[in-house]
Parts: C-alpha cells; sequence; structure tokens
C-alpha cells in the first residue's frame, strides 16, 4: 500500500470518527445522525410498529351489535410487571426510538439539532398508546409538543394527545383541543380525518350521539384511506340508526356499499346486513330484500359472512311468521364457522323464545343453556335470560321425570311378546344405522357395558353412551374412533409381541377388517340385542309402585307450574286429568281437584268448574279449598291458611318447641302439598333437626331440601348453607378452658320434668337477684330429645363459676345440690352444634 493510499484512508476515517460526535453542530453530524436515525433504526422501529397494527386488526373482534369504535384496540385490565409488554412488536418499536433518541440526539445549546428526534419521540408515544401505556405515552407526545413547537409532526403529536386523553378518560379535555386544532389553518385532509374521527370517538364516549355525527362524516370525507373510509360511514349508519334516522342510516351504508373491494368485506356485508334489518316490510316490496339477500347468500366472496347472511334471513322469515323457514335459518347461521360469538348467543335466545312461546318449556331451556354459555356475563340481558332459565329448571325436572317413570310403567304394562317386539323393532333400526357407518368406513358408537346401572332407556328416546365423559375408555364414541383410526393405519394385527415390526407392517391382513368388525360390534355387542333391554324392565310391584308415586307427584308439579307460572290453561288441566285418571296418593287429589277447578274457571268451561266446584264441597266441606270456593276473601284470616300454619311454627321455634315443630311439619307439608310455603316448611323442619340432633342430620335435612326444591329461595339457601357452613361447622374442635374468657354454669335437667326445670331456673334467678350478681343471665337451653341445660351465662373465669355453683349448693336459701359443671362460652356452642357433650365430659 503506497503512502497515498494511506494518507486517503486515515483521511476517510477522520471524517467519519469526527461525524459521529453528537457534540459538534456541523453539516456532516447532522446528517450523518438523521440518516442513520432515519433509514436504520427508525425504519426497523416502523417496521415492528406497523407489524403490531397489523396483528391487532387481525385480532380484533369488532361488535356489530353496537356502535364500532373508530379505532382498533381491546383496551383490558391487566396489570404489566415492570419491563415487560403486552405485544412484542410494539415493545420493539419502543426499543427502537429509544435507541434513536439515546444514539442520535443532538442537544446542544438548548435546542435539538437533528431533524428525526420528533419523528422518534411520535414513534415512542405511539409504540406506548398501543401498548396501553397510556401516561407514559402521553408524556411522550407532551414533550414533541414542549421541545419541538416547529417540527412538521406537531399536529400528529397534537391529535395523538388528545387520543390518549380520551383512553384515560379525558373526554371533554379532548374536545375542548381538538376543536383547536380543526380550527387551524395548517393542517392536512389526513389530520382533518384524523382529529374529526377523535373528535367523534371522545361524543359517543359521553353518549352525546348526535353531536359525533358530523365529525364523523367529515372524517369519512378528508380520509384517504379506503379501510377508514369504509369503516367511518358504517359507524357513521350506526348512530344514525341510533338516533332513529333510518333514511340517513341507509344513506351511509349505502356509502360503505359503493367502496366494494376497495374496504374490508366485513364491512360491505354488515352494511347490506343493516339496511336489512331496517328495511319495513309493511310497506315495501318483500320480494326484493328476499333477492338481496339470496344473492349475498350465493355470492362466494361473502362465504365466510354467512353466519350473518343467514341470520338476516332467519329474521326476514319470523317476520312473515314463516316459523319453519326461519328455525331453518337460524340453525344453518349457528352450524356456519363464525367467529361472532354474540350472534350465536342471539341465534339461540330466539331459537329459546320461540319454543318458550310454543310452550315447548325442554326445549327452551336447552337454548337457553346455550345462549348463556355464548354470552358475556357482564351483559345486562345476561342475567334476565339466565333468572327465565332458573325458572324453566323446574319444568324440565319434572317433564323429565313424568317422561322417564311414564315410559317404564308403558313397558311394565306389555306382555312379553309385546316387549320383544318393541325392542326388536329399536335394536333393528339401530344395527341398520351401524351397518350403514361401516359401509361409509365408519365405526358405530360401541357400548359394552349396558346394564342395570344404567339409566333405563325411554319408550321414544333410544340409549346412548355417556359421550360427556372425559376420561378415554368410558367414551364409546372415541373408542370406536380409535379403533377406526388403527384399522385405517395398521389394518387388523395379531396379538403378539413386536407387532409393528413383522412382516405384515403396514400390509391388509387377509382377514376382512370389516367383517371383524361387523362381528364384534354388531352380533357381540348387547346394544342390538332386543333381551338387554327386556331384561332391565321392573317387575316388583314394589318399584312399581314407587315409579308411580314419582310420576303423580311429577304430574301434579307440572299442573301447578303450568297454571300459576305460565298460565298455561291446557297444559296444566292436561297434566292434572292425567293425575286424576291414575290413582294418585290421597294427599294430592284435593288440590289437584282445586286447581282443575280453578283452570276450568280460567278456561271458560264452566260445566265441568261447576262440576269440581261440588266434589269439593261435598267430599271435603272441612277444608281450606271448600272455604275458599264458598268465599275467597275468608282465606287470609282461615287459620289453616299457608301462611299462618307458617307463623305459628315459626313461634315454636323460636320457643325451642324443636319436636313438635318437625312433627308438624310433617303433617303440613302432607297436607300441603304443591303450595308454595311447603320449602319453607321443610328449611324449618331442618333447622329444628339442627337444633335437637346435631350438625349431621341438619347436614342430611338440608340436602333433601337443595335436591328437592333446587329453584326456590329455601332451596338455594340450603345449598348455600351445605357449602359454606356446614363444612366449617363439621371441623370444630374443642379449645382448652385456659385459653377463653368467656364460661357458663350448667345444670343438665331432663325434658320430661318441666315443673322441676322451672323452678330451678325461677331459683337461680331469685339468687342473682339477692345477691346482685346483676350481670349474669339464666336461660332455658334445649339440648336434645331427652335434656335441656338450665345456663348461667356470664362468667370471665371458670374458678368463678365453680365458686358461684358452690354458693348456691351451701346457701340456705336456696341449696341448689344437684349435678353441675363449668364449660366455656366456645366449648358450649360446639356441644350444642355437634351435640358432643359426653365426650367433652369424658375428656375435659
Amino acid at each position: 500500500m503506497n503512502t497515498f493510499t494511506r494518507i486517503g484512508l486515515f483521511l476517510i476515517l477522520s471524517v467519519a470518527i469526527y461525524s459521529c460526535s453528537r457534540k459538534k453542530d456541523t453539516f456532516i453530524n447532522r446528517n450523518y445522525h438523521a440518516v442513520t436515525a432515519e433509514y436504520n433504526t427508525l425504519y426497523n422501529g416502523q417496521v415492528a410498529f406497523q407489524q403490531g397494527r397489523e396483528e391487532i386488526n387481525q385480532n380484533y373482534a369488532d361488535n356489530y351489535w353496537d356502535i364500532l369504535p373508530v379505532e382498533r384496540l381491546d383496551v383490558d385490565d391487566k396489570i404489566l410487571l415492570p419491563d415487560s409488554v403486552r405485544n412484542q412488536n410494539f415493545g420493539r418499536a419502543e426499543e427502537k426510538a429509544v435507541k434513536a433518541i439515546q444514539k442520535h440526539s443532538m442537544q446542544i445549546g438548548g435546542k435539538e439539532r437533528n431533524p428525526q428526534m420528533d419523528e422518534a419521540y411520535l414513534l415512542l408515544g405511539k409504540a406506548r398508546y398501543f401498548d396501553q401505556r397510556f401516561i407514559p405515552a402521553l408524556d411522550a407526545f407532551n414533550y414533541i409538543l414542549y421541545r419541538y413547537p416547529a417540527s412538521d409532526n406537531i399536529n400528529h403529536a397534537r391529535i395523538w394527545r388528545e387520543k390518549t386523553n380520551i383512553r384515560i378518560g379525558n373526554e371533554k379535555l379532548a374536545i375542548k383541543n381538538l376543536k383547536k386544532i380543526l380550527d387551524s389553518d395548517r393542517i392536512d385532509n389526513q389530520d382533518i380525518a384524523d382529529a374529526s374521527a377523535s373528535l367523534a370517538q371522545a361524543y359517543i364516549n359521553l353518549n352525546e350521539i348526535d353531536s359525533a355525527v358530523v365529525p364523523l362524516q367529515n372524517a369519512a370525507q378528508f380520509t384517504d384511506i379506503n379501510a377508514e373510509k369504509g369503516r367511518y360511514y358504517f359507524i357513521l349508519g350506526q348512530l344514525h340508526n341510533r338516533l332513529g334516522e333510518i333514511a340517513s342510516a341507509n344513506a351511509s351504508f349505502d356509502e360503505v356499499i359503493e367502496l366494494h373491494r376497495k374496504s374490508p368485506r366485513i364491512y360491505y356485508v354488515n352494511a347490506y346486513v343493516q339496511k336489512a334489518q331496517n328495511y319495513d316490510l309493511n310497506n315495501n316490496d318483500n320480494q326484493y330484500l328476499l333477492e338481496l339477500l339470496t344473492e349475498l347468500e350465493e355470492n362466494r366472496e361473502n362465504r365466510p359472512y354467512l353466519d350473518k347472511i343467514y341470520f338476516q334471513l332467519g329474521e326476514y322469515y319470523r317476520q312473515l311468521d314463516s316459523i319453519e323457514q326461519a328455525v331453518a335459518y337460524y340453525n344453518k347461521s349457528l352450524r356456519s364457522p363464525s367467529s361472532d360469538i354474540y350472534l350465536k348467543s342471539v341465534n339461540y335466545q330466539i331459537l329459546a323464545e320461540m319454543n318458550f312461546d310454543e310452550a315447548r318449556y325442554q326445549e327452551a331451556g336447552s337454548y337457553y343453556d346455550s345462549t348463556l354459555t355464548n354470552m358475556s356475563p357482564e351483559l345486562l340481558e345476561f342475567r334476565t335470560i339466565k333468572k327465565r332459565r332458573e325458572n324453566l329448571e323446574d319444568v324440565i325436572k319434572y317433564e323429565k321425570i313424568a317422561e322417564e317413570t311414564d315410559s317404564i310403567l308403558r313397558l311394565a304394562g306389555l306382555s312379553e311378546d309385546e316387549r320383544i317386539a318393541f325392542f326388536t323393532t329399536y335394536t333393528d333400526e339401530l344395527r341398520t344405522r351401524a351397518a350403514e357407518e361401516l359401509e361409509k368406513g365408519e365405526l358405530p358408537v360401541y357400548t359394552a357395558n349396558i346394564g342395570p346401572q344404567d339409566n333405563f332407556p325411554s319408550a321414544n328416546v333410544p340409549p346412548a353412551g355417556d359421550a360427556g365423559n372425559a376420561f378415554y375408555f368410558y367414551n364409546p364414541l372415541r373408542i370406536s374412533r380409535g379403533a377406526q383410526e388403527f384399522l385405517r393405519i395398521w389394518g387388523t394385527r395379531e396379538l403378539k409381541d413386536n407387532w409393528r415390526w413383522g412382516s405384515a407392517a403396514l400390509n391388509q391382513s387377509s382377514i376382512n377388517a370389516q367383517e371383524t368388525l361387523m362381528d364384534v360390534n354388531l352380533d357381540n355387542d348387547p346394544r342390538y340385542d332386543p333381551m338387554t333391554y327386556v331384561s332391565q324392565i321392573p317387575g316388583e310391584q314394589s318399584v312399581l309402585d314407587s315409579l308411580a308415586t314419582q310420576r303423580n307427584l311429577a304430574y301434579f308439579q307440572l299442573g301447578v307450574i303450568y297454571n300459576e307460572n305460565y298460565q298455561e290453561y291446557e297444559l296444566a288441566a292436561e297434566r292434572l286429568e292425567f293425575l286424576m285418571e291414575n290413582e294418585p296418593e290421597e294427599r294430592l287429589i284435593l288440590p289437584a281437584k282445586y286447581n282443575l277447578y280453578k283452570i276450568y274457571g280460567a278456561q271458560g268451561r264452566l260445566a265441568l268448574q261447576e262440576q269440581m266446584k261440588n266434589d269439593i264441597l261435598q267430599n271435603y266441606p272441612d277444608s281450606r279449598y271448600a272455604a275458599f270456593i264458598r268465599n275467597p276473601g275468608s282465606v287470609p284470616i282461615d287459620q289453616n291458611s299457608p301462611e299462618l300454619v307458617y307463623n305459628d311454627l315459626f313461634r315454636k321455634y323460636e320457643a325451642q318447641q324443636y319436636d313438635e315443630v318437625i312433627a308438624l311439619a310433617n303433617e303440613n307439608v302432607s297436607q300441603l302439598t304443591g303450595d308454595p310455603i311447603v320449602p319453607k316448611l321443610e328449611l324449618l323442619k331442618a333447622r329444628a333437626a339442627g337444633r335437637i340432633m346435631g350438625v349431621d342430620a341438619y347436614e342430611q335435612a338440608l340436602s333433601y331440601v337443595a335436591v328437592t326444591y333446587p329453584q326456590t329461595a329455601e332451596g338455594r339457601k340450603a345449598q348455600d348453607i351445605l357449602n359454606n357452613s356446614i363444612p366449617e361447622l363439621k371441623s370444630l374442635e374443642f379449645r382448652p378452658d385456659s385459653l377463653q374468657t368467656n364460661f357458663k354454669l350448667i345444670y343438665p335437667v331432663a325434658n320430661v320434668a318441666k315443673e322441676e326445670s322451672e323452678k330451678l331456673k325461677t331459683t337461680i334467678e331469685k339468687a342473682l337477684s339477692e345477691l346482685d350478681y346483676n350481670k349474669l343471665k339464666v336461660s332455658l337451653d334445649v339440648y336434645d330429645v331427652e335434656r335441656s341445660f338450665i345456663v348461667v351465662h356470664g362468667f370471665q373465669e371458670k374458678s368463678r363459676v365453680l365458686g358461684f355453683e358452690e354458693l348456691l349448693r351451701k346457701n340456705k336459701n336456696y341449696k341448689i345440690d344437684r349435678v353441675a359443671f363449668a364449660m366455656s362460652a366456645e366449648n358450649y356452642r360446639i356441644v350444642q352444634i355437634k351435640k358432643t357433650l359426653r365426650s367433652y365430659l369424658d375428656n375435659y
């Protein structure tokens, strides 16, 4: 290398090193750092930022059932750890912006000499904004406004600052500042669009819909980005719809439609759907709307949005009362691939309500379940639908009991030949379907575990495997599919070691796999044998009587529910008339007749009502039902009215007459079957049982209430106690007296010796008064069926309890010489709850 070459390289290196300095305000330095920042660091940051925006747009699910936000960003409440980000792309964009500032900022003489630094701070703020760190983003935008007032990006920074203010709830401040921006002379079209869209969003957030219309219209007109134009016009249509301005709304949706492929297809399709929803079928050509929706359905480009189109077709036919066609299209909408969860919930809700209106309550209940599964619990209508579903619980429960028991009893009444014929027809149908599946190369569901432990199939509904069980070998459908997949890959293999590596590997065996499967699944499967089912029909009279009792009670409950809750008088009369024809229990006859009396009156069947009235008055003249028929106004003061019966029992409960409460509750539950007061009586009985027999009896009684009356307030209360209170009560353990500060003196007494107990209590009260023990109190507490306690309360130490007991024993005015013991208040509570007095006395 010659001398001139070395000198040249040295000069070039010197210039490069000199230009890297951020402290020298020279032409070379400024341009070096500006170009390096723009085409290296900031370029990579902008690429990462755009990737983050695209990711948000792809993952964001718009709810077209509500007004769309002008900007796609799903803000969550998740709190991030320090130095962590929600989106790696925005984290990388922020990192590049910070790097550009740190390495290329030229703060010389209080002024920034690198013209790219405002771009860096703008990228920093935007990255933080989309990473939902709004306060740090606000700092970045404010820094631009403070440090770079002459920047070309000043309007961008001002607009982004107000967008951030809207995100943190400062809508009024944002509106004030955005109006100032829009009044500025130096603002380009895209900035006008961005500022106007943000202004419209602020008004929407404040629910000032009418004020949002003009800004959003300006945003749609000034933006050069067609995707934004389509979104803004669509939102504008939604705003007009919300304001009841249908013509203006349709005009806005037409603007979206005219963009056609220039904006995202989803806006195009939803614009048509919104116009269809605005269409007045009563005053316009119905055929035009049908042709329009059919054309949308047949367009291949609209396949991803068929769920919305099918739904609108369902709405079209529902408005024309073509219920069958409407149901078909709602089901098509549900079967179409869809990311619109809310649309699914709407489809299910409409189908539920249609079944409900047709009094098909079991089907309605199933659809309501699906509605709740696909609906956010935060929505107001979620609670309304959940309440309606809960109200259907009793109907579904008793209809299922009635169907199952009636089916079994009907089969039990058939002759042996008739039973075999019935199930032969049924199993032949199963076998035919299974053979068809085998011909298609599929396996029928294999169920080998049919036995007495399984639920017996009804005469109308075929049995099915437990497809809901998650464990593989308990799920026959998964077993069959697994076997099918094995045969597809390996063929029929002999059971031996190293079966995969033999010469027959990957070759079909000479044995016909389908024939083998036919032998296993059809000929040897008890599922296809009629005798499998015939053998399960109960024959013992006691079992049949029990089923008949369950069926009759279910029919009675259904009659009462249909009558009182849903005013479905025809269904109610049908259920109760069936009950009366099937030898009901004596306790059901009178309330069933009385309900039929009311139902016939509501139906206008006056002859039958008069007949039922005479029956009740002649055969049950002293009943409360007869009293009501004679004079409806007499029932509230009737001594046998359910409310007064309950109030009387509750007073006995408060008086600790627990055994009497239990006996009378049992008697009244039998007499008041079907009355809404029954669950209250059962819960009161459970509490009485707990007081006199302990926590185990209380748990058992509560379980009965929770299972028998699950949809009543009492049933839910019982379940809540079982879930929360009973485990805590059962875990209670005695505590050493040395740790206690509250004690009691206890005299056990026999329940039969009531006069002696009262005399002892009076004597102790006299002693407390005469000896000036005013802080002590005495009570008579029931312990169990045989014993009660005379309890003196209010001692702070055990020694004082023993001293007072000795005083009462030795004082000549009282001479209470009988067994007594001291116990802490906490341990006394445990003894009363768990009935463990003997254990306490033996150990403490």
